[in-house]
């Protein structure tokens, strides 16, 4: 019991200290003239060359706020840079608000309440995120169109997911919450139009790519890096290996395995919302 106090203790200590690390990196260019969006690439670009692993967030008997700044699932490097820049855009280096945003991300309303509550898919993610203000889907303003399609991989191949398989409380909270992402109204753009929409992207912006797989939305996510020759590439943890960047957005897109389009969410500047605040 004492070596696995000191082991989380120690564990903990590790995390704050790369955490610090890669804030004082960020912090030291001026920040206070760039955009979010712009934070978010440099934060981003700290993680190039780290390690992609799968089922990362899946290890725990019981669901528990995981933090990795060594390996990525594609969704835990867009939580883990966002929440990162969260804390950098109102200058707040306290490890223990980048783990509060981390978990705000993650968890249906914020909270942890075991396995269901975690957002396990991605239009869920943007539209339980959108309604607490820290993100905005920009699809629709962007020329998509109606992503019409129904929701239910995870219930119908529940084999794939152990504590759906061990536990039936576990299956039959992601059925009714299958219902209710089945409300949400998804739109996206189409393969061939994402070039066209190019000049209207910024650095940051949280790009998901749409499938045609049945019962599925998004199969991956990333972020749009926008190089200093204008050029439009996607950063992300690649199931290839690591943290790498495509130098082409569009190119990249097309030639994932089933996938239709993207989805494209902005975060927002809390910099912004405080302004309207203080003029009011």
């Amino acid at each position: 019991m004492m070596a696995q106090l000191y082991k989380r203790k120690f564990d903990k200590v590790e995390l704050e200290n790369q955490f610090k690390s890669i804030v004082n990196s960020v912090n030291n260019h001026d920040l206070s003239k760039l955009s979010i969006g712009k934070i978010m690439q440099k934060v981003a670009k700290q993680f190039l060359g780290s390690t992609y692993e799968a089922g990362l967030l899946e290890k725990f008997e019981k669901e528990q706020l995981f933090v990795s700044f060594k390996k990525f699932d594609c969704v835990l490097f867009v939580e883990t840079v966002l929440a990162i820049t969260r804390n950098i855009t109102i200058n707040d280096r306290e490890y223990r608000n980048f783990t509060k945003h981390l978990q705000e991300q993650r968890y249906i309303n914020g909270f942890i309440d075991g396995y269901c509550s975690r957002l396990h898919y991605f239009s869920d993610w943007i539209n339980d995120n959108q309604k607490r203000g820290s993100v905005k889907n920009i699809t629709t303003e962007l020329g998509g169109i109606k992503f019409d399609k129904k929701i239910y991989f995870m219930s119908q191949n529940k084999i794939l997911y152990p504590k759906l398989v061990t536990n039936q409380n576990n299956y039959k909270c992601i059925v009714e919450r299958e219902k209710k992402i089945n409300k949400i109204v998804l739109t996206y753009i189409p393969n061939y139009k994402v070039k066209q929409i190019y000049s209207k992207l910024k650095p940051g912006d949280i790009i998901s790519v749409a499938t045609n797989i049945d019962g599925l939305d998004v199969t991956h996510t990333g972020l749009i890096y926008k190089t200093i020759e204008g050029n439009i590439g996607f950063i992300h943890a690649s199931p290839a290996g690591q943290i790498t960047l495509a130098k082409d957005l569009q190119n990249y897109v097309i030639n994932v395995k089933n996938s239709i389009g993207i989805i494209v969410t902005r975060p927002v500047d809390i910099r912004l919302k405080t302004k309207k605040k203080d003029y009011k």
